[in-house]
């Protein structure tokens, strides 16, 4: 929202001043706007918001976005723990995620005949008795 510039005898005098609301600013931030796409919803550049952040929370856009968003992110959070309740795939991903759970694939080498076995074995051997 853009404001005028209105002098004491009524003309109109430079740019019109931008006008960010802190409620929307903070808003945006809860739903992870990026700084552009915030800049293109007040209409200002993204210089602009990060100079508004250091007038208003004495804060960078990062450290005001990264205050802001944490509230976003609980939600988000909160919501994929109830959905895992119903979708395999979301508690495997969270578990993943959170408890360090991985797929593991347990790999084996079948040969057709014990011939091939044993010549698997001895080129093995013949390897480790050449790296050694």
């Amino acid at each position: 929202m853009k404001e005028k510039n209105i002098t004491k005898n009524g003309k109109v005098m430079g740019r019109p001043k931008i006008v960010i609301k802190a409620d929307q600013f903070e808003y945006l931030c809860s739903i992870m706007c990026t700084e552009e796409e915030i800049a293109g919803i007040f209409q200002c550049s993204v210089d602009t918001i990060c100079n508004w952040c250091k007038e208003h929370y004495g804060l960078t856009f990062s450290e005001a976005y990264k205050n802001f968003s944490a509230q976003g992110k609980m939600s988000l959070r909160r919501f994929q723990f109830r959905m895992a309740e119903k979708n395999a795939a979301m508690a495997i991903w969270l578990g993943k995620q959170y408890l360090g759970q991985t797929d593991k694939q347990e790999v084996s080498i079948a040969a057709k005949d014990d011939e091939t076995l044993k010549e698997m074995e001895k080129y093995f051997e013949s390897r480790k008795e050449k790296n050694s």
